[in-house]
Formats: C-alpha cells, sequence, structure tokens
C-alpha cells in the first residue's frame, strides 16, 4: 500500500505530530501509514482523510499484487 499522506499534510503544513494529535494517535502511526508499513482500519483511514479534507480513494493507494485481476470481466445480466 501506498499513501500521499505525505503529500496532503505538506499541504496544510502539518508535522506528523500535528495530525497525529488531530486524529488521536501517536506520531509513529502516522510515520508507518506514509511509509505504507502500517493498513489503518476504516475508522483511522476515514479519519485522516477527513483531517486532511480529502477522500479515503485519494489519500490511500492500494496495490494489485493479481496482475490476472485487471483483464477479468464480470458480466452482469
Amino acid at each position: 500500500m501506498q499513501t500521499r499522506i505525505k503529500e496532503y499534510r505538506a499541504r496544510f503544513s502539518f508535522t506528523q505530530d500535528d495530525l497525529a494529535k488531530k486524529v488521536g494517535v501517536r506520531r509513529e502511526t502516522i510515520v508507518f501509514l506514509e511509509q505504507g508499513k502500517y493498513n489503518p482500519s476504516l475508522k483511522l483511514a476515514h479519519d485522516v482523510a477527513r483531517t486532511l479534507h480529502t477522500t479515503i480513494d485519494d489519500l490511500f493507494i492500494f496495490e494489485d499484487d493479481d496482475p490476472e485481476q485487471e483483464s477479468r470481466v464480470i458480466l452482469v445480466d
């Protein structure tokens, strides 16, 4: 997983500590999120996105390890 947290954080001139306090977590949690080493709960992802005035989809980039999934087609009647 990759994130754009650092990019969005910079737009508001927030330090990692500032963002952590606003979201209610430790600074280390923000560090691990930015490094893609921590998969947040839905609530934490929501809180971070809301604090940075963006959406979860814009903030978190999930990489798909299955290359065949992109070529899969689902037909619905």
